[in-house]
């Protein structure tokens, strides 16, 4: 996942295969279309932040011949549709050029201050910025199909482009759709069936059927006006802050030598100046961005390039993403080819200051003077778009699905060790740490502890995922570090283990591999805990949101698979929720489950706990404490759990000597909103600690009120708490000393579950009342330091006597 917290793994069956199936026409074509797709999506028009007035759909054509639009339209469709939610229809006109793009303006919000060119076809959909489904159909009939599959068997459909979080999409959905972003197909219209494949967000690049393509080809014969440079440089126009100072101006020849090209994506390439200043503070590159076409220049060209300077912030600038100075709707003449590139600037272990980011009391640090020699973002910053290189560096962070991997520049900063860098504090993010990825088309494969070995180079950029990052076009080569995955000490036959384990939106679709690592995770790894709490169980239609709750099915599947794997025959319990309102995966109705062991532990049935009713503490005939309802929820009706997970509550009984446990399984609401450490705004503001400081005080109160009446009752709070040890949430969780936090009785770099952006880093907890006497506490990292994971949390147990 690229979002803290924030799930959005979608499944659904290709169009283009749920076509070939059936036979049916105008299905989706894997492999460079023959002629019309959707090229481009873009529904911020007139919003908070965006430039252009009107949200539009833009169509392209790979063929050689024009496609006839006659009878057809352009449809959308909101990304959770209910069953009473309507396609929204745009009839079409006229054609799409051979090579060309057609234009398709819809409504006009309320801001913007740039007119669409003159559209081909006009309509009045009020598109989402940031989620929903846009259809090409050969009919001007509104669709009546609601899910992705029900869409891939609709044979009027030649296209669809789902975005954001979209139920209806082809493969998984698009992302980088934002107020400021549209997403847009790559170079060569290419169409795999899977949106977040084909599309990516970038500044939105509107072409009508009159355009020329937008390329920015290099003039054949330059006059010698043309050939002269202009007044500015590129440290002219980075400036000494983060926003140029000449932004939103059109600029002329400004000189430099092409140093990268990125031809998909965010197309375009960088430029760097040969003849530096003396000023630290100000970049001699910058990022020119050709929009949807294709770059017509290769790295060792001089250049003079012209065009409007601009702030692009990826995810848009409410994201609180720092912005990343371009040169837009550019104009290039090429002087000549084949030139050296300047020396790239040396990154090591004494290069980036310790100091992460200047402080702005929550403010924007936009405007501050950059102090590179200070902070490690400044640095960077006054680098953006400036060709770097590092050595032999160790990987802090696993490849991901984007192949982008994190290496430390300071390979003794808070090492773990297994080889990663954990984080300590909200004062220390690592300034070591640096996101690579590639530009050169190679693909790497690395886990944390590994080394990314020789030369690594190429750009400076930056991105709302993860901050700065090398644009490789240099890439080193991957050396193991060897680390494999943990397995958890065997419990004592006294001892009862429970465990806790994120398995990260699991549904019957699911893959049978998936279901059978995540029980390889519980027999082999954990050791078959006595009890294990698992977050994250969807219903049994997983992300298809059509009422279902129930997630027997789920349960069933995976319980088969821990059978299977050799483990025992777990039971289960949980509490169904009320549809959609406990957050997560749209339609997945996420929840919390007991499995538990019969062998080994019994649970306490008692009747009436249900989605709504609240569990009470209540004295058991003088001699201690019992729950009202077995299983139950906490408060469920409270304003903490509103769109989030509610804590079940089960009451077992240890069979060995009749030990009365309670377990508190949670799954606290995420971090999603919450501003980047590498953002504008330092420090980052946390909006979301607020409803998980809520859900602390509930989880404390329902604790302190079982101790209240039990002293010594052994409570087992557990679960993914999305948040630190060091937290808000977590000390008013434990305040009053109800709770002790096991993270904190390990050695401080190894307290870890989860790996972010580079940092090792634990949102996952273990929790236990005083009248549990040493436990022994163990986080079993057998997914998130690795490129192949089963999901991207790894689990905790605890034991004792």
């Amino acid at each position: 996942m690229r979002g803290r917290g924030a799930k959005a793994i979608l499944i659904a069956l290709p169009i283009g295969l749920a076509g070939s199936l059936v036979a049916l026409p105008f299905t989706a074509q894997a492999a460079p279309s023959s002629d019309a797709v959707v090229s481009e999506v873009y529904g911020g028009g007139g919003n908070s932040g965006a430039s252009l007035t009107h949200d539009f759909i833009e169509l392209g054509n790979a063929g050689t011949a024009s496609f006839d639009l006659s009878g057809w339209s352009v449809q959308y469709l909101s990304g959770s549709p209910t069953t009473s939610t309507k396609w929204q229809v745009t009839p079409l006109t006229g054609a799409i050029p051979a090579g060309g793009t057609y234009l398709v303006a819809e409504a006009k919000g309320s801001g913007g201050d740039t007119a669409l060119p003159t559209p081909d076809a006009t309509g009045t959909i009020s598109m989402s910025a940031t989620t929903g489904t846009v259809a090409l159909v050969h009919s001007t009939t509104a669709l009546t199909c609601l899910t992705a599959a029900d869409c891939a068997a609709d044979g009027t459909i030649k296209d669809l482009v789902g975005y954001g979080t979209a139920v209806v999409r082809e493969g998984n959905p698009a992302t980088g759709a934002g107020n400021t972003t549209s997403v847009s197909r790559g170079a060569g219209l290419i169409d795999t069936d899977d949106n977040s494949v084909d599309f990516t967000g970038s500044d939105p690049s509107p072409r009508n059927s009159a355009a020329d393509g937008g390329n920015p080809s290099p003039t054949p014969t330059p006059s010698p006006t043309e050939t002269a440079p202009g007044d500015l440089r590129i440290h002219d126009i980075q400036g000494t802050t983060r926003i140029s100072p000449q932004n939103g101006k059109t600029v002329t020849n400004v000189p430099g030598v092409v140093t990268g090209v990125r031809s998909t994506g965010s197309k375009g390439y960088w430029i760097q100046d040969a003849e530096p200043d003396d000023n630290s503070a100000t970049s001699e590159g910058v990022f020119v961005f050709t929009g949807s076409a294709t770059p017509q220049v290769k790295v060792g060209d001089s250049v003079l390039v012209s065009g409007k300077v601009s702030e692009y912030y990826p995810g848009g600038q409410s994201s609180g993403s720092q912005s990343v100075t371009e040169l837009t709707g550019p104009k290039a003449v090429v002087l000549s080819s084949g030139n050296a590139l300047p020396q790239p600037e040396v990154i090591d272990a004494s290069t980036l200051p310790d100091a992460y980011a200047p402080q702005a009391q929550g403010g924007s640090i936009e405007s501050l003077e950059l102090q590179p020699d200070t902070y490690a973002l400044d640095w960077l910053e006054a680098h953006e778009g400036m060709l770097v290189q590092i050595g032999d560096s160790r990987v802090v962070g696993a490849t991901n699905a984007y192949n982008e991997t994190w290496i430390t520049t300071k390979p003794e900063q808070n090492a773990t060790p297994r080889g990663g860098t954990v984080l300590t504090g909200y004062d220390n993010a690592n300034s070591g740490r640096l996101l690579v990825t590639s530009l050169t088309g190679d693909k790497l494969k690395a886990d944390v502890g590994d080394m990314l070995t020789g030369t690594t180079a190429g750009p400076v950029d930056y991105s709302n995922y993860g901050g700065y990052n090398i644009q490789a076009t240099t890439l080193g080569t991957v050396t193991s570090g060897g680390i494999t995955p943990q397995v958890a000490q065997k419990g004592k036959s006294n001892e009862v283990s429970v465990a806790t384990y994120n398995v990260e939106n699991l549904a019957p679709a699911d893959s049978q591999s998936k279901f059978d690592r995540l029980a390889q995770g519980v027999v082999k790894n954990l050791a078959t805990p006595d009890i294990v709490s698992l977050e994250e169980i969807q219903d049994n239609s997983g992300a298809t949101d059509d009422g279902t709750v129930a997630a027997d099915r789920t349960i069933a599947k995976f319980t088969d698979a821990i059978k299977a794997a050799g483990g025992p025959a777990y039971e289960w319990r949980s509490i169904d929720p009320v549809n959609d309102a406990d957050g997560g995966q749209p339609g997945g109705n996420i929840r919390i489950v007991f499995l538990f062991n019969p062998q080994r532990v019994s649970f306490v049935d008692r009747p009436g706990g249900d989605s709504t009713t609240a569990v009470q503490a209540v004295t058991d005939g003088g001699k201690g404490v019992k729950l009202s309802v077995s299983p139950g929820r906490i408060n469920p009706t409270s304003g903490a759990w509103n769109s989030s997970r509610k804590p079940l509550v089960g009451e077992f009984v240890f069979r060995q000597n009749g030990q009365q446990i309670f377990v508190i399984g949670n799954h606290f609401n995420s971090k999603g909103g919450d501003r980047p450490v590498h953002g504008a705004l330092q420090p980052p503001t946390l909006g979301s600690e607020t409803q998980r400081t809520n859900q602390a005080k509930e989880v404390n109160a329902f604790v302190s009120s079982l101790l209240a009446k039990d002293s010594k009752a052994e409570i087992v709070v557990l679960g993914d708490l999305n948040d630190y040890q060091y937290s808000k949430p977590l000390t008013t969780l434990t305040s009053g000393g109800v709770l002790t936090d096991l993270i904190n009785t390990l050695p401080v770099n190894e307290r870890y579950s989860y790996v972010y952006d580079g940092n090792s880093q634990t949102l996952d907890h273990i929790l236990v009342s005083p009248a549990i006497k040493k436990p022994v506490y163990e986080v079993v990292h057998i997914n998130s330091e690795f490129s192949d994971q089963a999901s991207d949390h790894d689990p905790q147990v605890v034991r004792f006597k």
